[in-house]
């Protein structure tokens, strides 16, 4: 199935460069055109208030109506995934908006006096420049959003890979005209914390809510399923999946043949109790070696999380079963409180908000060197160094380029193209700008940006369209969303259990194993089939091999990890090499035009 797309150009001196709206849309309604006003928009939105009432006769009708009535106050009735542009030939004026997580994307590419917009970033810059495949060597990217991408495994907006393409924020619109381009939040997560409520009428609402919710999120599909890895959040909606549409749902789960990774045990007893019809396949090595290039190549920009592979091959199961749209489980962790770090960042905080001559004493017994040698001596001491780095930066006490260091991996040359300092000083902006008091409440919001919208999302909505399935996400719908802003976060994490509500509300629906099991995922055992399986081993390390040709990564530091670190720890070093093999791979199929960075001269390799 073939993504929607939203493509068009616009000049501050003329109006619209390219006059159409090009929108290859499945639903109908979704492009009007008036005299003066064309809008068009892409993926799943539904409407409430005035503009419910209104979309009945056409959604792009009732658009232009609330956009000339309203301006942007329509988007306060938009709901839902959508990708909006709405060009204003009378004004001049370009409007663009993406929904509350960004789920759909828009890229604005600018040059002066011109801008262009499209779903992607590679897409926006060839909209501007009227080239037909984009961007196509390295003085194209951005040395800062590569940095990024090797510090986030991906590259967190508005940036993006090439120069002078931004992204529209989850939540935001921008506006274009003759005076230049200016960008706001129309909706940003804002949390109630002293809402006081009985728990029992809280279970009913969310459970009610969580209903409606996947029933929304099936709505217009023929022949709907759900990703099952076992979890709280996907067996939630493989439960409701048949309650909502009166058939056995079509369960998909991913297996891999490595101890500590498989959770298929989970999945089948799920499967079991909700009555599925559950589909299997267990990921090889051989697997990983067919599909690294192509869904590397299919990213606008360099993606490192390793599970969009095992997303990848669930979907292109679903789509071999003639499903034609997938359920997905995120966001359940960021709404609720489920990721162990919150738990973890809890203890931080009740250290660091001891008193003073309390942690001089835990600092002074835990100091001497002859107690390192005592394994919780050492990880006490651990929390104790850890307790003291302040939010947000201590959730990347274990990044591994900080880790590593970045004079270590990347050349001198690249990193005085760079700022070493943007990613930490970008993530302590967001989380300064959180509505919310309590810690955890401004860990989600952290979270919704930064593992939702720039990581999780793009992962399955990018192997769920290579793979020809649509994808819808009932946890992330906007009503739920509502619900969980205005729940008490102790109810959340209560102490220092995970998901306390959600699992409360759902103790009578879920199994009592999937209630009590441990934390898991999609992770893929990449390190560990790395040293047994040849054809991965040549595809990673040719791939680092090229790498080393680019001038971004020092050769010498890429011999070190294939030589010494992966052999010291597979798994935790394994992820490098990954990281490092998709940014090739991906630099492979987009910008094979240029060896190295451009900076206004060209730097020398290595």
């Amino acid at each position: 199935m073939a993504r929607s797309i939203l493509r068009g150009a616009y000049d501050r001196a003329l109006p619209l460069v390219d006059r159409p709206l090009r929108c290859d849309e499945r639903a109908a309604g979704r492009q009007a055109c008036a005299d003066d006003i064309r809008v068009a928009i892409v993926g799943l939105p539904h409407c409430t208030g005035e503009l419910r009432a209104a979309a009945v006769d056409g959604l792009g009708r009732a658009l232009i109506a609330a956009y000339r009535q309203r301006g942007i106050g329509l988007l306060d009735d938009l709901h839902g995934t959508f990708a909006l542009a709405l060009v204003d030939d009378r004004r001049d004026e370009v409007l663009l908006a993406v929904d509350r997580v960004g789920i759909e994307t828009l890229c604005i590419a600018a040059d002066g006096s011109r801008w262009a917009f499209a779903n992607d970033a590679g897409a926006a810059a060839a909209a501007l420049t009227g080239d037909a495949v984009g961007p196509s060597k390295l003085a194209d990217l951005d040395p800062q959003a590569l940095f990024d991408y090797l510090y986030f495994h991906c590259i967190p907006g508005p940036s993006t890979v090439f120069r002078g393409v931004t992204r529209v924020l989850a939540g935001h619109y921008v506006r274009i005209d003759r005076h230049g381009i200016a960008t706001a939040p129309y909706w940003s997560p804002s949390y109630v914390e002293d809402r006081v409520a009985p728990l029992a009428a809280l279970e009913e609402e969310f459970l009610e809510t969580v209903k409606s919710s996947v029933a929304r999120a099936v709505e217009g599909a023929t022949r709907p399923g759900c990703f099952l890895s076992g979890g709280t959040d996907s067996s939630t909606i493989a439960g409701l999946l048949e309650a909502v549409t009166g058939t056995p749902a079509n369960s998909y789960s991913i297996g891999f043949d490595a101890e500590g990774f498989d959770e298929m045990r989970y999945a089948r007893i799920a499967a079991r109790r909700y009555g599925t019809i559950h589909h299997e396949y267990y990921i090889t090595p051989s697997d990983l070696v067919d599909s690294i290039p192509r869904i590397a190549a299919a990213y606008d920009q360099p993606f490192g999380n390793s599970s969009v592979l095992p997303t990848y091959y669930c979907a292109r199961m679903a789509a071999a079963d003639g499903v034609d749209r997938l359920l997905g489980g995120d966001g359940g962790d960021e709404l609720f409180g489920g990721n162990t770090r919150y738990a973890k960042q809890r203890v931080f905080d009740y250290y660091d908000r001891s008193p003073g001559p309390v942690r001089d004493v835990a600092r002074a017994l835990l100091a001497p060197a002859a107690w390192q040698a005592v394994p919780l001596v050492r990880k006490a001491r651990s929390y104790v160094q850890q307790a003291a780095v302040p939010m947000p930066d201590r959730l990347q006490t274990y990044n591994l380029l900080t880790r590593v260091g970045a004079d270590a991996i990347f050349t001198r040359d690249f990193l005085a193209t760079v700022d070493v300092d943007a990613p930490p000083r970008a993530m302590r902006a967001w989380y300064a700008r959180a509505h919310a008091r309590t810690l955890l409440n401004r860990m989600l919001a952290f979270d919704f940006k930064y593992t939702l919208t720039d990581n999780d999302l793009p992962k399955v909505m990018t192997a769920c369209r290579v793979a020809g399935v649509d994808v819808a996400f009932p946890l992330l719908d906007d009503a739920l969303i509502a619900f969980a802003e205005r729940l008490d976060p102790k109810l959340k994490l209560k102490g220092f259990k995970l998901r306390w509500f959600f699992k409360q509300a759902l103790r009578h629906f879920l199994p009592p194993e999937i209630l009590t099991k441990s934390k898991h995922g999609f992770g893929l055992p990449f390190g560990i089939w790395l040293g047994r399986d040849a054809g991965l081993k040549a595809l990673a390390f040719d791939s680092l091999d090229a790498l080393k040709r680019r001038g971004i990564v020092s050769p010498t530091f890429i011999d070190r990890l294939r030589a010494d670190l992966l052999a010291d720890h597979a798994t935790y070093y394994g992820e490098l090499v990954w990281v490092l093999m998709m940014l090739e791979q991906w630099l492979h199929a987009h910008a094979a035009g240029g060896a190295t960075i451009d900076r206004g001269e060209r730097d020398p390799a290595g």
